[in-house]
């Protein structure tokens, strides 16, 4: 007995101290998990982004005298399940309304070239579904503020139309496009008591594949497919949201 007591103490001691794997020395970072959101959890709630503009004469670089208006309006949904400690699984549901009028506007390219926009009028429509998986980090012990990282896997569709300038010069574009998107969503949970929280993010990494199908004037038709990559902060995907934990 008292020879097992000894060789326990040995391992003991042998595990304490820091040894070395492949030729380098083991090393400890004592970060330690704290559970933010609970396995079993049940998340739903809402994000909207809303952005609007209005210009009189406005000048951006080469482009002069923008008069009009533009928005932009986007809602969310969400449902996720905590299949284990910080971590969620669930869907979204999205659509997403853009809208430009502009009166006039120039580009201008030099003293010898220069185009006009007339009456230029755009409108979008898109909707989405997604499949999303969460992973949560909590930020202090009071378990109030957290952050967490979104992989969202979206399949979408929509339609768009483009007209330009009046009477005998009129001329329109109807588009139809069909998306695929892969992306990571970043943001910040701030809970305003057990069950209802604040949520702010934003995407900053996305691949994407869309074809889209347009018909000018009803007479010219053209297909377009695209590609993308991208890593960058994108502040016009912002979005708020109001979610709660059951």
């Amino acid at each position: 007995m008292n020879k097992f007591l000894s060789a326990l103490a040995l391992i003991s001691l042998f595990a304490a101290l820091p040894f070395k794997v492949g030729g380098q020395e083991r090393f400890a970072r004592g970060l330690a998990q704290t559970t933010f959101v609970p396995k079993g959890q049940i998340i739903t709630g809402l994000s909207i982004g809303y952005t609007q503009s209005t210009n009189d004469k406005y000048q951006l670089l080469i482009v002069e005298d923008i008069t009009g208006d533009t928005y932009s309006f986007k809602a969310s949904p969400l449902f996720a399940y905590a299949v284990k400690d910080n971590l969620a699984i669930g869907i979204r549901a999205g659509y997403n309304r853009s809208l430009t009028k502009f009166a006039s506007a120039n580009l201008n390219l030099g003293a010898d070239t220069s185009y006009s926009i007339d009456h230029l009028y755009s409108l979008s429509h898109k909707f989405y579904g997604m499949a999303i998986m969460r992973n949560y980090i909590s930020l202090g012990r009071q378990k109030r503020f957290g952050v967490f990282n979104e992989v969202q896997l979206e399949i979408g569709g929509g339609e768009s139309k483009l007209t330009n300038k009046t009477g005998k010069d009129f001329t329109g574009t109807y588009e139809k496009t069909t998306s695929f998107n892969i992306g990571l969503a970043p943001g910040m949970v701030m809970f305003l008591n057990n069950y209802s929280a604040l949520e702010v993010n934003i995407g900053v990494l996305g691949f994407g594949y869309s074809h889209v199908r347009s018909t000018t004037d009803q007479i010219y038709v053209a297909n377009r497919n695209s590609k993308s990559a991208n890593l960058q902060l994108n502040l016009f995907s912002i979005s708020f949201g109001m979610m709660f934990y059951l």
